[in-house]
């Protein structure tokens, strides 16, 4: 009788996780990077991902991870639009040949009910840096977060007014938005 109810305790006491893959197809990331003369606007491919949660359907963890390779820039159409794809995947900025993709693993998340505050591990050409954000997610499988990331952490300097003087109308933000929608 005493095993039996020691046994039940630690049923009882026992957590249990539940991990989503993430639908790559219908998921989608999306970024804009900003300019002293305007913006752009693409989008990055998701190759992986998956959110955990815990026995009361709440976000505990995941992770997801983008395929650099498939970088593209959706505000502009031709050679203009080849180009700039071109130097966004070159060693100026995103290193593609060296760093085929980048992640983010959530570390800490705080809130219920759908509406989070993730902490995670950004990486980007290797390097890593903790992002904070909001993170909303809804009864249809779907996870939603807008990410602000200072791509000089990331060793992405160029055309930066943190390290170059005098760019005047050439200066591009440091910080540029990704903006997430997960599907599981």
């Amino acid at each position: 009788m005493k095993s039996t109810l020691i046994l039940v305790m630690a049923f009882a006491a026992f957590s249990f996780t539940t991990v989503k893959n993430v639908d790559v197809i219908n998921g989608d990331i999306t970024w804009v990077g900003k300019k002293v003369t305007g913006q752009h606007d693409g989008k990055i491919t998701l190759k992986e991902g998956s959110l955990k949660f815990n026995d009361n359907d709440q976000l505990i963890g995941g992770s997801f991870i983008m395929d650099m390779t498939t970088l593209t820039v959706e505000d502009l159409e031709g050679e203009s639009k080849e180009k700039l794809e071109g130097h966004l995947k070159s060693d100026d900025f995103f290193s593609i040949a060296k760093h085929n993709t980048s992640k983010f693993v959530i570390t800490k998340v705080e809130g219920k009910n759908g509406k989070y505050k993730v902490t995670g591990d950004l990486t980007i050409k290797g390097i890593s840096f903790p992002n904070t954000f909001d993170m909303t997610v809804t009864d249809n499988n779907t996870a939603s977060a807008q990410l602000k990331v200072d791509r000089t952490k990331y060793d992405i300097k160029f055309r930066s007014t943190s390290f170059f003087e005098g760019l005047a109308d050439k200066a591009i933000y440091d910080d540029f938005d990704l903006n997430v929608k997960l599907k599981f």
